[in-house]
């Protein structure tokens, strides 16, 4: 049952990602920086470089992590926690919480790569884990 705690530290940070997002295209439409018509179709109008990269991050918080997502809900449904399990899961959590920090700030691309990479490992590394435990368990 522990998995649900980074299964919800996952979603707080989209979450906070997505507010962060709604707020930052707010102002810079009452601000006149961007014409709030480009967000009917995303095209048309020149959309601030601050805003692609929050609309990117954002859009990155709905793939890779889905997968980590459907792993944490298996190994609820299957009861395979385990230490190495939650392990892995918190660390690829800290991970995405590195790799949002980076893109949000300095942006530096062979950083954030490198911190992806290094999540990617350890989702790969916490399917296996379910895979083998599952299994055996049979």
């Amino acid at each position: 049952m522990e998995i649900i705690y980074p299964m919800f530290a996952m979603f707080a940070l989209t979450i906070f990602a997505a507010f962060r997002m709604a707020y930052l295209r707010y102002t810079a439409a009452k601000s006149g920086q961007i014409n709030p018509r480009f967000f009917k179709t995303y095209d048309g109008y020149d959309e601030p470089e601050h805003l692609r990269v929050i609309s990117r991050h954002v859009i990155n918080l709905y793939e890779m992590p889905v997968l980590f997502y459907v792993a944490g809900m298996l190994i609820l449904q299957t009861g395979q926690t385990g230490a190495l399990t939650l392990s892995l899961a918190w660390a690829y959590v800290g991970l995405r919480y590195i790799h949002s920090y980076i893109h949000l700030t300095s942006n530096k691309a062979m950083h954030r790569f490198r911190v992806f990479v290094l999540g990617c490992l350890v989702l790969i590394a916490l399917w296996l884990t379910l895979i083998v435990r599952v299994m055996t368990a049979a």
